[in-house]
This record gives structure tokens, C-alpha cells and sequence, in this order.
């Protein structure tokens, strides 16, 4: 402890990042029954906190090192944090970005001296290249997190929050990935004021630390989300790892809704836009509130960067109201015959405010319509499902079904009933050219596709459904061809919104 705690207080981050302001946030105060403050990393000045141990650990390069220039794997923040670190010091740098990284990122890197080199379509096929590149010419390796500098860099952070808060603190809030904020904060933490709770938040589709920490080793974890993008690895360094079984007292894992809701929360706030990693902390910090029933204490969160795409607000804006609880979906059963789709709205949505209504007739018998309703409380979702059982209609909450967020909301009226034998796949596909043609490619031509739905949702990777209609003593191969491509997917063909929609 003394040691890392040595390390963080001769940290010299302040020759590039500087210090952040703690702001007050009312409106969440006053909702949540507490005293509740945004650490504003997102106002360095690359947008992030990964500044801060980026430029520590160059920093600390002796002059031999510094003359062989600086390299690093990254397709967001620390690479913008290794450009800026090596500009101030006038070193030559280089970032191993994936093709699919958004050009807006690809250009910032540039625009601050750094040569950017693109391979691989994720961060895992960047970062082999980087090795590669690091072996043939020499140059020093920048980690992410898993440094003794960066993690010391990351770690003034708390520093700053103790000096701000003046005393008056009980819990921080911090976003994980790697975990090099949370290991710096905690390790800082435990050895001045070790009463103060430190609680890492991470997405549920991608918990390595949280896993981690629960096995008692470090986990590799094969899939992580998407959305989140900033904090999407899969393994956490040995250094962090030790350092958060050691120090961190909790862990929260929050839903994308919840995250979207939480830049909203923000931007209400401090009229700022965050990306959904620096909300991750705001999200958790609401969750870990009504979960434990705390009133009137002093609790943190950490605004960890704010380099969103524009494109992704839409997304964003859809998801916050359900991760809110402001928005509730339904899939509900109404006869197919004249009058029925306006007794329906007469008698069971006529004082509600409705938010989304899609409806195609598909049999001749039977209707299925989807309802977005707004909602006040969390039990409203159940009290509307009751109330359209009082009125024999047959119904499915369907808020938390993600097919049906993504992709069917989209589609209603899709249903085709010459389609036999289908088999229906959600795939997650890189956002660059070649991506689609080298999937139809690899399929091949012995089974139709007979459903496709994208929808730009602006990360680096694009939400896409599939259907497959293929021969029944063909259904066994179609996982080991799936398998072959490289795309992570989901099989969606037992989802109930694909029965009742599609």
C-alpha cells in the first residue's frame, strides 16, 4: 500500500491533465435522498481520465526510452491519452487502431502527432499487430492498466475528490474495465481514509473484474458488450486485480437501459454529454442507492470520458426511458375483426400516454400489436398486465427483451407464412466495408436467407438479424459454419417476440 500510495502522491500527471472540478448534483440529490457529487474527468482535456496514467507513465521513460518513441493498442481514450502524453514531451508515438474504430478517433489521434496504424477488425486483433510491430522496432509499450505509473496516474483522482469533498465523504462510485481507475482509487483511498466505501460499476455483458473477484482469479471472459465500449475487455490486469481484491468493497453491474439513462441524468445535470463508460458510475451509483436504502450520505461518481458519436445519441435517447423505468413494452393478443384494435384503445390505453404503437395484420384470426406505454413507478408495468388480463387479452412484458428492443420494434409486420424451417440469429458485425459481403460469402449459397435487419446504431460494431430457412437435416451444420465466421451471435429462434412478430 505505501508504496502505490508513494507512487500517487509523486505522480506527475499535471504536466498534461489538470485538476477537475467536483460539481454538486442537485436534481439527483434531491431525487435519490443524497448528497451526491460528479467527479468531472470528462473535462480533461482529451475528454477523459485515461490522461492522467498515460502521461504519468511516459513521464517516468528514461531518456533512452524516450528516444525509441512510445506504442500503444487502442481503439478510444488511451489512445488519445498516449498521443496528447507523447506531444507534450516531444516523443514519437504510434497507435495500433482496429478498422472499425469511428473516424472521428482516428482523426483526433492524428490531429495530436501520433501515427495511426489500422488493422484487425476488434481491439484483440489491433493489439497482436501492436506486439508484432513492438518486437521489430523497439519502441516502449504503453499498457492501458495494467502499470504501476499508469494505475499511480489514475490513482490522483482520489487525491483530488479527498481534498474537494473536505471530509465529507462515505462512498465513490468508479467505472471499470481493466480496472486501472478503480485500483489507483482504492489503494489511494484505504491508505488515507479507509472508512470511505469504494464500489466498482461495470455492464452486465462485460463483468470481468466482477467475475474476477467472485472466482477469486482473473477470468477471461469470451464475449463482452458492445455499448460500452470503453470499458469492453476481456481480462483485467494482474496488477489491478490484486490491488481490487485488496482495496474495492463492492461491486454493481448495471443494464445498458440503466446506462442510458444515466447519460441522460448527466446531461440534466451539467449539460454535458458523456459516453456511456464515464456514466457507467452514475448508473451504479443510483442502482447501489435503492438496492441498500441509503439516505443522506455523501457519495461520488466518477465522469469518466466524454468521447461520444454523435450518431449514438439516437440509440442512447431511445434506451434511457425504459433504463428510467419511464417506458414499458408490450406484446398483446387483440381479435383480428372490425372494432377490435379501437376497443382496445377505448378501454385499456385510452388514459395512458402511449409511446409507441405497431401494428400489421398477419392472420386472419388473431392480432398481435406492440404497445409502448409511459410509466411513472415501477410496478405500473404490472398493473397494466393485470389490467389486460381483467379484459381477456393475452400479454407479454416485454420491457426487458432485448430481440424485441433492438430489432422488432423495427419490424412489425415481417411476418411471412411461405418461410418454413427458419432458424433466426442476432450477429454483431464490424462496422466497415467488406463486413456484410465477407459474411454472405462465407454462408455461401446452400441456405436462403430469408430475414435481414440492420439498423446504424453508430459504435464500432452494427446490431444485425438474420433469418436462415434451411432443410431439416441441415439444421445441426449451420452452429459449426456460424462458428467458422467469427461473428459473436445469439440464436433467437425459441425468443417469444420472434414467434408472436416474426
Amino acid at each position: 500500500m505505501q508504496a502505490v500510495l508513494k507512487r500517487i502522491l509523486t505522480s506527475r500527471v499535471y504536466g498534461a491533465a489538470v485538476e477537475t472540478p467536483l460539481d454538486e448534483a442537485v436534481k439527483l440529490s434531491e431525487k435519490l435522498n443524497n448528497f451526491i457529487y460528479l467527479k468531472r474527468e470528462d473535462l480533461q482535456p482529451i475528454f477523459s481520465f485515461k490522461l492522467r496514467g498515460a502521461y504519468n507513465c511516459i513521464a517516468q521513460l528514461s531518456a533512452d526510452e524516450q528516444r525509441r518513441g512510445v506504442i500503444a493498442a487502442s481503439a478510444g481514450n488511451h489512445a488519445q491519452g498516449v498521443a496528447f502524453s507523447a506531444r507534450q514531451l516531444g516523443i514519437k508515438a504510434v497507435i495500433v487502431m482496429p478498422v472499425t474504430t469511428p473516424a472521428i478517433k482516428v482523426e483526433a489521434v492524428r490531429s495530436l502527432g501520433a501515427e495511426v496504424i489500422l488493422h484487425g477488425d476488434n481491439y484483440s486483433e489491433a493489439a497482436a499487430h501492436c506486439a508484432t510491430i513492438l518486437d521489430e522496432s523497439g519502441m516502449v509499450y504503453i499498457h492501458p492498466f495494467d502499470d504501476d505509473y499508469v494505475i499511480a496516474g489514475q490513482g490522483t483522482v482520489a487525491d483530488e475528490i479527498l481534498r474537494q469533498s473536505a471530509g465529507k465523504l462515505d462512498v465513490i462510485f468508479v467505472p471499470v474495465g481493466g480496472g486501472g481507475l478503480i485500483a489507483g482509487i482504492a489503494a489511494y483511498m484505504k491508505a488515507v481514509n479507509p472508512r470511505v466505501k469504494i464500489i466498482g460499476v461495470e455492464p452486465e455483458d462485460s463483468c470481468a473484474m466482477t467475475r474476477s473477484m467472485e472466482f477469486g482469479a482473473s477470468v477471461h471472459q469470451k464475449q463482452v458488450g458492445i455499448f460500452t465500449d470503453g470499458v469492453a475487455v476481456r481480462d483485467v490486469g494482474n496488477k489491478t486485480f490484486k490491488l481490487c481484491q485488496k482495496y474495492v468493497d463492492d461491486m454493481v453491474l448495471v443494464t445498458t437501459d440503466e446506462i442510458c439513462s444515466s447519460i441522460r441524468a448527466i446531461y440534466q445535470e451539467t449539460r454535458s454529454i458523456v459516453e456511456p463508460a464515464g456514466a457507467l458510475a452514475v448508473a451504479g451509483l443510483k442502482k447501489y442507492v435503492q438496492q441498500h436504502k441509503l439516505q443522506g450520505q455523501y457519495l461520488v461518481a466518477i465522469n469518466s470520458g466524454a468521447n461520444m458519436n454523435f450518431d449514438r445519441l439516437r440509440y442512447v435517447a431511445e434506451r434511457a426511458r425504459i433504463g428510467e423505468h419511464e417506458e414499458a413494452l408490450f406484446a398483446v393478443n387483440i381479435p383480428e375483426q372490425p372494432g377490435a384494435l379501437r376497443n382496445f384503445c377505448t378501454s385499456i390505453v385510452a388514459e395512458r400516454n402511449i409511446t409507441e404503437f405497431n401494428y400489421r395484420r398477419s392472420d386472419s384470426h388473431a392480432a398481435c400489436i406492440f404497445v409502448g406505454i409511459s410509466t411513472f413507478h415501477t410496478d405500473e408495468r404490472e398493473e397494466f398486465c393485470q389490467q389486460l388480463l381483467r379484459h381477456n387479452y393475452k400479454s407479454l412484458d416485454i420491457t426487458d427483451n432485448e430481440l424485441a428492443k433492438t430489432h422488432v420494434r423495427y419490424m412489425v409486420g415481417g411476418r411471412c407464412p411461405q418461410i418454413k424451417n427458419e432458424l433466426l440469429y442476432r450477429f454483431w458485425f464490424p462496422e466497415r466495408p467488406g463486413a456484410l459481403s465477407r459474411f454472405l460469402a462465407a454462408l455461401g449459397s446452400a441456405w436462403n436467407i430469408s430475414l435481414f435487419h440492420y439498423r446504424t446504431q453508430g459504435g464500432c460494431f452494427g446490431r444485425v438479424l438474420v433469418g436462415l430457412e434451411l432443410p431439416d437435416d441441415q439444421r445441426h451444420q449451420v452452429n459449426e459454419v456460424l462458428d467458422h465466421l467469427g461473428y459473436v451471435y445469439m440464436d433467437e429462434t425459441d425468443n417469444p417476440v420472434y414467434r408472436l412478430f416474426l
